[in-house]
């Protein structure tokens, strides 16, 4: 509930200043996240997860302020959400007396399929510079520009997860041990109820086409940097992973209304 209050008001911000906007976008796009730090790496490495499992779709708009032929000022709000279930890779579930224990696949089949699913919100409100080199009345505008950002992000885990780090050993029948891993349920979560908030900044370049009179597409590619700091929860089940990278690349198609 919260997190819609903020996006609320931020639409309350945009829609407050529209009186100061020259243009007025609307826009679909395709996010791919970058996914460069330790807690991705520990999904990909261990999961049946992959970077494309987590590319989606994005919604946002954006109002635009000219400040000369060239120069604008761009305020923003994009948002991206995406769940994902994975199973570990090369691990079976078995249950035996002291509780649930991850076996190696390469040995047993076991009772069932380890797994969890994430949960990735993000919320992102922009403010950037935006510059035009040919002007605004060219049949097509080129532009480029950038700024920084406020995001609004959650991190949700829920199902199973094995904890490598307390290793076991189970004595097979046939005379060999292997090492095994606990089972714990959890369900888990960065930035409950309200969401975290962390600061970053992106990059953007694309091309406006006239379609009509007070109308262009809007062709963009942009590059966003968003580090959100976990574990601020000893409970959460988050604690000691570095930063989470919550950016990466977005393709989006817009339609601008000029005012």
């Amino acid at each position: 509930m919260k997190k819609r209050i903020i996006i609320a008001l931020a639409a309350l911000i945009v829609a407050g200043s529209l009186g100061y906007a020259n243009t007025l976008t609307f826009k679909v796009g395709y996010f791919v996240p970058g996914l460069k730090s330790d807690f991705w790496t520990d999904e990909l490495t261990n999961m049946t997860l992959r970077k494309s499992n987590l590319q989606d779709s994005t919604f946002g708009f954006a109002y635009e302020h000219f400040l000369t032929r060239e120069l604008s000022i761009v305020i923003g709000l994009d948002t991206y959400s995406k769940s994902k279930t994975a199973n570990y890779k090369d691990y079976v579930g078995s249950t035996f007396t002291e509780g649930d224990f991850a076996l190696p696949a390469q040995y047993y089949y076991g009772d069932w399929d380890i797994q969890h699913t994430l949960s990735v919100s993000i919320t992102t409100l922009q403010f950037s510079l935006k510059v035009a080199p040919l002007g605004r009345r060219a049949k097509i505008i080129p532009y480029i520009g950038g700024g920084f950002n406020v995001t609004l992000w959650s991190l949700r885990m829920q199902g199973d997860f094995v904890d490598f780090a307390d290793e076991w050993y189970y004595d097979d029948p046939a005379g060999f041990s292997v090492p095994i891993y606990p089972v714990y349920i959890v369900d888990v979560m960065e930035g409950e109820s309200f969401g975290r908030l962390s600061l970053g900044g992106q990059a953007f370049a694309g091309v406006q086409i006239p379609i009509a009179n007070r109308l262009t597409l809007e062709i963009e590619g942009k590059y966003t940097f968003i580090k959100g700091k976990m574990g601020t929860d000893p409970n959460n089940g988050f604690t000691g992973f570095q930063p989470l990278d919550l950016g990466g690349v977005t393709v989006s198609l817009g339609i601008n209304y000029w005012f």
